[in-house]
């Protein structure tokens, strides 16, 4: 599959890392936090499978599987200097949750931002099962019955930057109807734990220090799954940004900086 990746490259920045953006985004995503960071790191980005300039994804397979093998190959090939500080939002933090879980030798630093690994809350919870399963029913019934246009609006509802689906330009809904099908896609790993990283013990092995990232006008679930990772993982701090939603890489980029200069200094 075809790969395209950007570096956000600023003279002096002495780190690089590796950062991974959410569903329906593209590298053009970090812009902002790179510019924040521009004193302190480097970022490298690349598209997901079907995302921006990366090769299209076929919808056979795993799709969580197809995705971090991306991640890893880039973080094998020499790109970076390894071990990597590692940098993921939404479906992209649970790439980086994966890579270091299941290669801790090539992560030095693990910063999840409103990781969607919804796995680990149902898993401590399974009393929510029947709430998540209440809050994507109007998704799943529009994709279902074959209005993936309906579906990305609902999706944009929930986990948008909090712009209303009728002021998005047409491109942009035409970009989110082209790939909401990622969201039935990643169901496999988000909510069934398809890798297995759940097992007993097994995300002990992401000792490298971690930072969560939360919003505090996000969807309820993203803090159930804070508190089910900090409950795993080693050495892992919890930050929750004021005022900020889901998207807040994008829209509170300098929040951000604070958070992860302060585990830039620990690793």
């Amino acid at each position: 599959m075809r790969l395209h990746a950007h570096t956000h490259l600023y003279e002096g920045a002495a780190r690089r890392a590796l950062a991974v953006h959410c569903t329906l985004g593209h590298v053009g995503a970090w812009r902002g936090v790179a510019s924040a960071l521009k004193d302190d790191l480097s970022l490298l980005a690349f598209d997901l499978p079907s995302h921006g300039k990366s090769g299209v994804w076929d919808r056979t397979g795993n799709l969580h599987d197809v995705a971090t093998d991306m991640a890893r190959q880039i973080i094998c090939s020499g790109a970076l200097p390894t071990p990597v500080d590692l940098i993921g939002h939404s479906f992209g933090a649970t790439i980086a949750l994966r890579i270091a879980v299941e290669s801790p030798q090539l992560v030095r630093s693990l910063t999840m931002i409103e990781p969607v690994y919804f796995a680990a809350a149902l898993q401590d919870n399974p009393d929510l099962l029947a709430q998540q399963q209440q809050a994507n029913a109007a998704l799943d019934a529009a994709f279902a019955g074959g209005d993936e246009r309906e579906a990305a609006r609902v999706f944009n509802r929930d986990w948008g930057d909090g712009t209303p689906w009728d002021l998005l330009p047409e491109r942009m809904k035409d970009h989110m109807e082209r790939l909401i099908h990622y969201v039935p896609g990643s169901s496999a790993f988000l909510h069934g734990d398809s890798a297995n990283l759940l097992e007993e013990g097994r995300m002990a092995r992401a000792a490298m220090p971690t930072l969560i990232l939360e919003g505090d006008q996000s969807p309820p679930m993203s803090a159930q799954v804070g508190h089910s990772l900090i409950r795993r993982l080693p050495d892992v701090a919890r930050v929750v940004v004021k005022g900020a939603g889901h998207m807040l890489p994008i829209t509170h980029p300098d929040q951000v900086v604070g958070p992860l200069r302060a585990l830039l200094a620990r690793s």
